[in-house]
């Protein structure tokens, strides 16, 4: 099994839709995937169109609110075959003055997982859609992951934002213990063929990072955009447009690199 942090402590560049998406591609071609929401708006879980109610989060778990609480008793299926879930809710940005003054405020996820793990061999892949800010939800996720995926933006001053996240990594990786978190990836998304920013954008994080940067790139695509109001990948919603053929290319090159 294996734990990917999707994460950028900048809102709006594609981060759930890619967790989705992936998530939603991995399955299709044949692998268990667990996606757990660790966004308090909850946003992945309407995207595949999973309904939240109060008390089905980790917010119980990371808190031990209410005595034990195991990760499997969370999980709910989606809509899509081999890929369940663990909902968000807005309970889970009180988790941040809760766990203030725990000392193990930034590894309780990792336990919950390290159980999971022990306990759940069918289950290949966990992706975590992280918060778009640098709290302890974040930190809990990164301390947690055996990798990190990052989408960037294709927008102007993108490279200033994803140094910040590389140093965030760094940072955690000392503070948590979790010194062998890797960078699985970064996704560039929102591509807009028709703008010199885009392309330049995509030559300049690829001059920096190299092989760290997916070969797949994802458009601007308001298919995309519309998938989650109906609360569906964008593999069910639109199987055959550039979106989709995006996501399933960006699955394959990720199955690729984990050989």
């Amino acid at each position: 099994m294996k734990i990917v942090a999707v994460a950028n402590q900048k809102g709006g560049v594609g981060k759930t839709t890619t967790t989705v998406n992936l998530a939603a591609c991995l399955a299709e071609a044949g692998r268990n995937v667990l996606l757990i929401d660790l966004d308090p708006q909850a946003n992945a879980s309407s995207a595949l169109g999973v309904e939240t109610a109060p008390g089905r989060s980790l917010h119980a778990i990371l808190t031990n609110e209410g005595g034990h609480h195991s990760l499997a008793e969370q999980i709910q299926p989606t809509s899509c075959e081999r890929l369940s879930m663990v909902t968000a809710e807005l309970d889970l940005a009180g988790c941040e003055i809760q766990l203030a003054a725990d000392e193990h405020r930034l590894t309780r996820l990792r336990r919950v997982l390290e159980d999971y793990r022990a306990s759940q061999p069918d289950v290949e892949f966990i992706l975590i859609d992280c918060p778009p800010s640098l709290g302890v939800l974040m930190t809990n996720a990164l301390a947690a992951a055996d990798s990190v995926l990052i989408p960037l933006q294709c927008e102007y001053l993108a490279l200033e934002g994803l140094a910040k996240i590389l140093e965030m990594i760094e940072r955690i990786k000392q503070v948590s213990g979790n010194s062998a978190l890797a960078l699985e990836g970064i996704v560039l998304t929102m591509y807009d063929a028709r703008t010199n920013l885009s392309q330049q954008v995509v030559s300049d994080v690829r001059s920096h990072l190299g092989d760290k940067v997916f070969e797949t790139i994802i458009p601007r695509s308001i298919r995309l955009s519309e998938a989650p109001s109906h609360g569906k990948s964008i593999i069910a919603y639109d199987p055959s447009g550039m979106g989709a053929q995006s996501y399933r290319q960006l699955a394959r090159e990720f199955l690729v690199k984990q050989t």
